[in-house]
């Protein structure tokens, strides 16, 4: 994407947060914080995703303000200085002059000015925009301008009276991608798609699962991925039965399942796949007949995905399915109906069948809206992972399914007219897959 297009992407998506908090409201929007992992080693460091999506600044310690109609300007950022001898360990930053030429600040602040500056907003402000996050220190520095501004207001009849959260605005905004998302999230997905095909065709008996992950995460970064958008879930044999299962250190046995849940992050967005296959063999008939009552559930539920449809849909068509199938499997006993009314089914499958995806791997928008699961609109994207998992210590079980754990996952955009598979390039049919674990 060229950097002119890029910057007036971010530029709309401000004029439009501008326009939704309207006159008179003033925005604050930090930085996600830097972690340590161990002593003095940090986290590679992420931005904060609502901190990006409406700047495209990367770098941390920093903040935005956004103010409509302000006279010293609707935008402005806080940002570390210029510094040759720190950037000489830790790179280049964009510094007050880059905040403003690079990113479109109409006025910018070394970070250090944000106690001193803020309050010059928020002093005539009606409104403030602040979502408490996981930066307490920041938490406590913005509401103690608050503190400070609202016991000025019987005096001067000015300054916030009410903070409001501004993640209702921008999360809605994120919910429905722009086409620029969707190229991103295309170019995630086709990475993470090369990525499990090589894992389907490579993946041996004495193998163990972090060698998996190694090629997993190998293929991801190879294809300029910043690395895993979650950690990836190699789980083989009994390991699959356990839903985040992310220790992947067992040896892969020939003939067993594996379930790989791995998708990678491309420039912020997210992708979100799962696969189940045999290792460098064929589906057993056991294997296979689970693996048919799974893979029929998901394409109902994919089947329903269309604009007016409600969020829950998906899954409940998929549940239908699934507990059909673990009557006709013998693992459950009784009418559907009971079954499904019960809740009984979730001892095999205990998670919902969707969730939103994109800038997250769970992604921000509400799944419902007036107390009623919200219809979907073009431009949404979710996932469809329906999944049977029999425990290997499930003594109630016939010991032959103990152990078996499967999960199909897809990325599904909501079109105009109905949807699209985005993932459709991953295989997830029988014949497809044994193409190419037995190669």
């Amino acid at each position: 994407m060229a950097a002119a297009a890029k910057d007036e992407i971010f530029r709309e998506r401000r004029k439009r947060f501008l326009a939704a908090i309207g006159e008179g409201a003033v925005a604050i929007l930090p930085s996600a914080p830097v972690a340590v992992r161990s002593n003095d080693v940090e986290y590679v460091y992420r931005q904060d995703n609502d901190l990006y999506y409406l700047t495209g600044f990367t770098e941390s310690h920093s903040a935005a303000i956004l103010a409509p109609g302000h006279p010293d300007g609707e935008f402005a950022m806080f940002v570390l200085p210029r510094d040759k001898e720190r950037e000489t360990w830790t790179g280049k930053r964009a510094g007050v002059e880059g905040a403003m030429l690079d990113y479109g600040a109409d006025k910018a602040y070394t970070i250090d000015e944000f106690d001193k500056i803020v309050p010059r907003y928020l002093e005539k402000a009606e409104r403030l925009y602040y979502g408490i996050g996981p930066d307490e220190q920041m938490n406590r520095r913005v509401l103690a301008m608050v503190h400070a501004a609202q016991a000025m207001r019987p005096r001067t009849g000015a300054g916030p009276s009410a903070i409001f959260e501004p993640r209702e605005i921008l999360h809605e905004a994120r919910l429905k991608k722009e086409p620029g998302e969707l190229e991103l999230m295309r170019r995630a997905i086709a990475i993470s798609a090369e990525a499990h095909k090589r894992a389907m065709a490579e993946a041996r008996g004495g193998m163990m699962e972090w060698e998996v992950e190694a090629l997993v995460d190998y293929t991801f970064r190879k294809n300029g991925a910043a690395g895993p958008s979650y950690p990836s879930i190699i789980a083989s044999g009994p390991n699959a039965a356990v839903l985040h299962y992310v220790t992947n250190d067992r040896e892969l046995r020939q003939g067993e399942l594996l379930l790989i849940d791995a998708g990678c992050e491309y420039r912020f967005y997210a992708s979100d796949v799962t696969r189940t296959f045999p290792v460098n063999a064929r589906f057993s008939s056991l294997q296979r007949a689970v693996y048919e009552v799974v893979l029929e559930a998901q394409l109902k539920a994919i089947e329903t995905i269309k604009p007016g449809v409600r969020v829950e849909d998906p899954h409940n068509a998929a549940v239908e399915v699934l507990v059909e199938g673990m009557r006709h499997l013998g693992l459950l006993t009784g009418s559907k109906d009971e079954i499904i009314a019960s809740g009984s089914y979730r001892r095999f499958y205990m998670h919902r069948t969707s969730h939103w995806l994109g800038m997250d791997v769970h992604d921000v928008g509400l799944y419902r809206v007036g107390g009623e699961s919200r219809a979907l609109e073009p431009g949404m994207v979710l996932t469809v992972e329906p999944g049977l998992y029999i425990a290997p210590d499930d003594e109630e079980t016939s010991e032959s399914f103990r152990g078996i754990g499967i999960r199909i996952e897809d990325d599904v955009l909501v079109t105009p007219t109905g949807h699209e598979v985005m993932t459709s390039a991953v295989p997830k049919n029988i014949s497809d897959i044994e193409a190419l674990t037995i190669g």
